[in-house]
């Protein structure tokens, strides 16, 4: 729903850019958002993981109660966040008789909640240190991804955990099925049981790189032998589902393009629908679906070429059929026959899940993302645009937008650059309320896929093959001089911000260019070869594909690395970091801010306890959109009302 303006609004304000009083408030973003995803049907039900940030960031399981409102199927405090790979996915499975299975955080062991306990049930052993994710049922078993951890050396397997119970005290009675290679993902069982399928990739390839499909046959419970059927180092192959028995769909971009194809267990591959358009993505997240099956005759497809758009393939063949929806980003979740449970939304339509009827195409909300939102006028209009330069560069504009003022005549806005993380992700237009916090206040926004966003096929994935640190800020810096060149921003009044891989972009672009006037880094690479070395095992090898290996490549680590600019700089910089983040450790804002004092530029740094790599709590995303508003208020020349004013070090004059 949304609420409407306060007040009627009769003729504009004649007010500068950045001075603009808005409704949205930083507790509105962040206390307002309850991000859902990964929803699933039980029976007559339907089940879905919700982020709580009222609740210290913990993610529970919820259904529709009988008021209609959100009723909790895990209650707090359990909190089913998985940490394989740090980035989990696959956290929590429905399981036989109304029970839900999921990964508890706080000891990362696998609990069972039966329909009525009290406290859910542990079905694997304390202490050991293990993790699991991308939690399917398998017969009167759990089929799992196991990481575990001993000493310094991280190895991981695919496990079978029995649902009564008996593996929680006897750590032989959860079965190691396979192993064999540094990272697997998406283990499926053929209908029979008698062989297993599943995706395996090794250092330093990420699974956007090069994966494998393998195939084994399942003897007493354990693969007694595999062999690969598709892909290699050059091909990414993603998400295999048996078709019949001796038949597996599966996504591979051999072609250069993410499709989805039929494998026979000969060897031969046959494309289901081929197209330059992406079916795929990367897999930071395990267990994500890029199509379901809702019943015999027909596949369900996302496809993507920045934006997505939902399509039916016949199984047995023959034309696609485009439905016609309101959405421009569609992740599928689940599906029932006619039906198919999904997460999306578009520039117009704020995401959560709904569930679609294939016959009808109606969509029916089942929890958004947001219960409240400002009136529809306060939310910015996005405008793709391809931009120009050494490569063409896609991003999405939103311009300021508030109807009860107006800048005055020949007053050009100031922009933010936000540049996303991964950096292998993307981004799409969206109702986004971090950026109409920014726009209804007369800041504009310009959400920026640099060269190695997915979403455009591998090629240009790949122009950040060696290229980190290159190619993402000439891009970057393509876009907002190609919005300025255009008049539509004030190129003395042009930031940048981001997160993980994007912080790093933020600080590259700063320290070497000066395109900016200043910078917010939120838990960003500063020391190229600090981060092969102290983060985790997932992204150990992440910057040998990005840059290049160690220690062949460290005088161009050393080159790259915005801690070896620092001289370069000349422009504020706000630092946001999480004090328990293990991909990108604290150390990193703390030698860049130390860097900072020492040549004299004006920054903040604020930390903060108990979060991680990526922030969940409402006071620290209150905090943190609070201090970029007031941040970029004292480097624009404006004074943005409400918000309380960031203390900024600055060098003390003799």
């Amino acid at each position: 729903m949304t609420r409407p303006y306060a007040g009627t609004v009769t003729a504009p304000t004649v007010a500068p850019f950045g001075t603009w009083t808005s409704p949205i408030t930083a507790r509105d973003v962040a206390a307002g958002s309850h991000p859902v995803s990964g929803a699933r049907y039980v029976g007559d039900e339907v089940w879905w993981l919700e982020l709580r940030g009222s609740e210290g960031g913990r993610y529970g399981v919820f259904r529709s109660g009988a008021d209609g409102e959100p009723e909790a199927v895990l209650p707090a405090p359990w909190n089913a966040r998985s940490r394989v790979h740090e980035y989990g996915g696959g956290a929590w499975t429905p399981a036989p008789g109304g029970a839900l299975a999921f990964v508890e955080f706080s000891d990362q062991r696998i609990h069972l909640l039966r329909p009525g306990a009290a406290d859910p049930q542990p079905l694997t052993p304390s202490g050991t240190g293990d993790r699991y994710a991308d939690l399917g049922i398998h017969g009167d078993h759990l089929v799992a991804v196991r990481e575990r951890h001993d000493g310094g050396r991280v190895s991981r397997d695919i496990v079978l955990v029995p649902l009564d119970g008996s593996g929680a005290g006897d750590g032989d009675a959860v079965v190691s099925v396979v192993a064999g290679s540094d990272f697997l993902a998406y283990p499926r069982f053929s209908p029979d049981g008698t062989r297993l399928a599943w995706i395996a990739w090794d250092h330093p390839r990420m699974p956007w790189d090069g994966t494998e499909l393998r195939v084994g046959e399942v003897r007493d419970g354990r693969v007694s032998d595999w062999r690969s059927l598709v892909g290699g180092p050059e091909e990414s192959v993603l998400q295999p589902e048996w078709d019949g028995e001796d038949d597996l769909l599966v996504i591979t971009d051999r072609t250069g393009w993410w499709n989805l194809h039929r494998a026979s267990l000969d060897g031969r591959l046959t494309p289901v629908l081929a197209q330059e358009r992406e079916t795929g993505g990367p897999l930071w997240n395990l267990g994500k679906p890029w199509y379901l099956r809702p019943d015999d005759d027909d596949l369900a497809l996302v496809t993507t070429h920045g934006s997505d758009r939902l399509e039916l393939v016949p199984a047995g063949g023959g034309a696609a059929r485009v439905l016609d929806l309101p959405l421009t980003t569609i992740d599928l979740l689940d599906a029932r026959p006619g039906r198919l449970l999904l997460d999306g939304g578009s520039a117009a339509l704020l995401s959560g899940i709904r569930e679609l009827d294939l016959a009808t195409g109606a969509l029916t909300d089942i929890r958004l993302d947001y219960d409240d939102l400002p009136a529809a006028d306060l939310l910015p209009l996005a405008e793709e645009r391809t931009f120009p330069g050494p490569r063409e560069v896609h991003a999405v504009v939103y311009p300021p937008r508030n109807p009860a003022f107006e800048a005055p005549d020949g007053e050009l806005p100031p922009y933010v650059a936000f540049v996303h993380g991964g950096p292998t992700t993307r981004t799409t237009a969206s109702v986004n309320l971090v950026f109409a916090y920014y726009t209804s206040r007369g800041i504009g926004v310009i959400d920026v896929n640099y060269g190695g966003s997915t979403g455009y096929g591998r090629a240009y994935r790949e122009r950040l093959r060696g290229q980190w640190g290159v190619v993402d800020v000439e891009d970057v810096v393509t876009a907002v001089t190609g919005l300025a060149g255009a008049g539509l921003a004030d190129p003395r009044r042009l930031a940048i911000e981001g997160g993980s891989a994007g912080g790093w972009t933020v600080l590259s672009a700063l320290t070497r260019t000066d395109v900016f006037a200043c910078g917010v880094s939120l838990y960003g690479v500063a020391d190229l070869t600090a981060l092969a070395e102290d983060t985790h095992d997932f992204e150990s090898r992440y910057t040998d594909g990005l840059v290049g290996p160690l220690p062949e490549a460290q005088a161009l680590y050393d080159e790259r690395s915005p801690l070896s600019h620092i001289d370069g700089l000349d422009c504020p910089v706000l630092l946001l970091q999480g004090l328990d983040d293990p991909v990108v450790p604290p150390a990193q804002s703390e030698r860049f801010r130390d860097g900072l004092i020492a040549k004299g530029i004006p920054h903040a740094y604020l930390a903060f306890e108990g979060e991680s790599h990526g922030f969940r709590k409402v006071e620290t995303r209150v905090r943190v959109r609070e201090a970029a508003l007031s941040f970029y208020g004292q480097v624009f020349g404006f004074e943005p009302a409400g918000v309380p004013v960031l203390d900024l070090w600055r060098p003390q004059a003799e």
